[in-house]
């Protein structure tokens, strides 16, 4: 589960309850419920700033319905979880390196016709004996 998002009006610390996207080529806003993730040009608003929206004149604004009640984790939700769990627990634990040691990685090998020679940009090189 991510954090609480936070209305994005300056110096507001209310939680969003809605998302804010501006249509410019049609000059509309549209105003619905909370996105399930942040997006980089929508705006998270809390119920006070999102009652007193106001717009540009000659703009217009879409309110989709708002849910009655925030919603809260479903049953698909619950069982993405615990199926999570189950996977997590029957894999192998992997063994740790200890503290200041260096992990253990196996060598890259060069393929047996490029030793030595360039691709592009890159150079593969032998580890040294």
């Amino acid at each position: 589960m991510g954090a609480i998002r936070l209305c994005s009006r300056s110096a507001c610390r209310n939680s969003a309850v809605a998302t804010l996207t501006y249509v410019y080529a049609d000059s509309t806003a549209v105003l619905g419920p909370l996105a399930t993730y942040a997006e980089p040009h929508c705006y998270d608003l809390c119920d006070q700033h999102a009652g007193s929206l106001t717009v540009p004149r000659g703009w217009e604004v879409l309110r989709l319905a708002m849910p009655a009640t925030p919603s809260g984790p479903g049953p698909d939700d619950l069982l993405a979880l615990a199926d999570a769990v189950r996977e997590a627990a029957s894999r192998p634990a992997a063994p740790e390196a200890g503290q200041g040691q260096r992990s253990v990685h196996p060598a890259l090998e060069a393929p047996a016709a490029a030793e030595g020679t360039r691709r592009g940009h890159l150079r593969v090189l032998r580890e040294p004996s």
